[in-house]
């Protein structure tokens, strides 16, 4: 029985940590030692460098045209910027649409996937920073401004911005799920970016996002085509001796995935092509780690994607130990296991009671299960290089 218990206060002490106690030991580290650079870098005018501004885009008809227009009318000069729309096997108007906008360079490329489309925009590009957004994400005027000023410091290879989830008018309440409020997104995404800031500010970030990064051009890592550069890039710079920063005052915005079912269907996606990079792809491999961004991948990375396994774990150890334990300590088993259990009973309610405790439950056990699940397709299928844009996101 005691390796019973021992198993089960592990998995569940490891749930904690990786979902509350990193969040609060990078907070009292932060406070405790200090930004990793307390240096105030930046680019004054005459030294902003040139920048190349790279959208990659399938079958983006309906939006490309105001992402153009955001992106001409970044407050960056004009003769050190310029927007290439990298099409990737576009069947639509989105190229055409695209430089009617006024895009300085359309590439119509085949379909390979919107990696090897940022791949071949940034061999074209002149730029000595290469950004990156998505046709859907909307940047704000002074964002260029904001991200380039992270690589006024040399040390830096990596850098991106906040995207903002816009919430969606409220959906008929026909059924459960169909209202924007049913995808609780929002709220993870806030403690998301808290962790992402801190990190940032003790070493450097474990994971990007798509709708706003830049890199140097002579750092651009070319990776496979199923692995984001989300994921990929941060910690393959910090293997470089560069760093990956966060910069919370480049802001950019998209809509909010509508329903709870589509936002499942879109991490499980990107989990499909997350395992490769974890697995496969160098994550795992402590070598040209320095210690403390190592555990930082442990704990924000690693011990987040196994947490399926844990819970599953801690379950099948709880109900054993209610079985076996007596007294006083199958009384605490059978607490535990009550709360393991409302956990799921929360999620399955909120269908018919779209309370927001309720639907916060749900977000997190149907989110949890992503992971399993696009494990599951990468194992069974693989991941396809190519993309789709996520349900009601144009």
């Amino acid at each position: 029985m005691l390796a019973l218990a021992i198993v089960f206060w592990l998995s569940c002490g490891l749930i904690v940590w990786t979902q509350l106690g990193y969040g609060a030991t990078l907070a009292v580290l932060v406070r405790v030692l200090g930004d990793a650079d307390r240096s105030e870098r930046s680019y004054v005018a005459p030294q902003l460098p040139t920048l190349s501004l790279i959208i990659a885009a399938h079958d983006e008809e309906s939006v490309i045209a105001a992402k153009v227009a955001n992106a001409l009318a970044l407050d960056y000069p004009r003769e050190l910027i310029e927007v290439i729309v990298a099409c990737d096997g576009c069947s639509d108007q989105t190229a055409a649409r695209a430089r009617d906008a006024g895009a300085d360079l359309v590439l119509d490329l085949p379909r390979g996937g919107k990696i090897r489309a940022q791949d071949a925009a940034v061999q074209r590009a002149w730029g000595e920073i290469v950004a990156f957004s998505d046709a859907n994400a909307l940047w704000e005027r002074d964002a260029a401004h904001s991200l380039v000023a992270a690589f006024a410091d040399p040390r830096v290879g990596y850098a991106c911005g906040q995207v903002r989830y816009l919430p969606q008018a409220a959906i008929s309440t026909g059924g459960a799920g169909r209202s924007a409020g049913a995808n609780q997104e929002g709220v993870y995404w806030r403690y998301e970016l808290a962790l992402r800031a801190l990190e940032s500010r003790l070493s450097s970030i474990t994971g990007g996002n798509g709708a706003i990064y830049a890199t140097r051009r002579d750092s651009y890592i070319v990776v496979d085509p199923i692995r984001g550069h989300d994921l990929s890039l941060p910690f393959n710079m910090v293997k470089r001796g560069l760093r990956a920063v966060y910069v919370p005052d480049a802001h950019s915005s998209e809509k909010m995935v509508p329903s709870l079912g589509g936002e499942f269907a879109r991490k499980r996606r990107m989990m499909s092509h997350t395992w490769p990079i974890v697995l496969r792809g160098g994550m795992l491999s402590p070598r040209g780690y320095p210690p403390g961004y190592a555990l930082m991948i442990i704990s924000h990375r690693l011990l987040r994607y196994v947490t399926p396994g844990l819970h599953a774990v801690a379950l099948a150890a709880n109900v054993a130990l209610v079985v076996l334990a007596s007294g006083g300590a199958q009384t605490l088993y059978i607490i535990t296991l009550a709360l393991q259990i409302a956990l799921l009973l929360a999620a399955a309610l909120a269908g018919a009671l779209p309370l927001r405790p309720l639907l916060i439950a749900r977000y997190y056990v149907l989110t949890t299960a992503s992971l399993v699940a696009g494990l599951w397709d990468w194992l069974r299928h693989g991941t396809a290089a190519h993309w789709e844009a996520a349900e009601g996101t144009r």
